[in-house]
């Protein structure tokens, strides 16, 4: 009998020490991406962004320190709502933007293509934003938990830029 697993989406919410249009520039200006893409340990070296609807960006992360090479992911972006919310498709690729199959890099066969992610950024007031990421129809298992956990470091890397000292 073959057992299907359960489908659902991941939600991570976070609040952030920043003004709306801040939290929405980490998410469009390559220089503020490159600080917060990838979990702690982790480093992005490439953030080439096409931030348009029908544009597609290309980032890398990588962490020689967990022995992991560079990882390159593209966003084509389907719906942007200025300062409310980004909708777009989530692939592993080359180092060109080619897509690639997950298994053929070695992950499972549970790893995700053509992943819909949405954020979503609700200003709470002037200096405080809400944000949301979703990545629809993930299946439940190991690699869900391991991107929740990324998603979650990701977006405490993000909040570190806000900090005022």
């Amino acid at each position: 009998m073959n057992v299907q697993s359960k489908k659902r989406d991941l939600v991570v919410t976070h609040i952030l020490g920043a003004p709306v249009e801040q939290v929405w520039q980490a998410w469009s200006d390559p220089d503020l991406v490159m600080r917060w893409w990838g979990p702690h340990g982790f480093v992005a070296p490439l953030a080439k962004m096409d931030f348009r609807v029908g544009g597609t960006s290309l980032v890398c992360m990588n962490s020689p320190q967990f022995g992991f090479g560079d990882q390159y992911s593209t966003w084509h972006y389907e719906e942007i709502v200025p300062m409310q919310r980004i909708v777009f498709i989530q692939n592993l690729t080359d180092k060109d933007g080619n897509k690639v199959d997950p298994a053929q890099m070695g992950l499972p066969p549970d790893f995700p293509q053509d992943m819909r992610s949405t954020v979503t950024f609700k200003p709470m007031d002037d200096q405080t934003t809400e944000i949301t990421v979703v990545e629809h129809g993930w299946q439940e298992g190991q690699m869900m938990e391991m991107s929740e956990m990324g998603m979650k470091q990701c977006l405490e890397k993000m909040a570190a830029i806000f900090v005022r000292e």
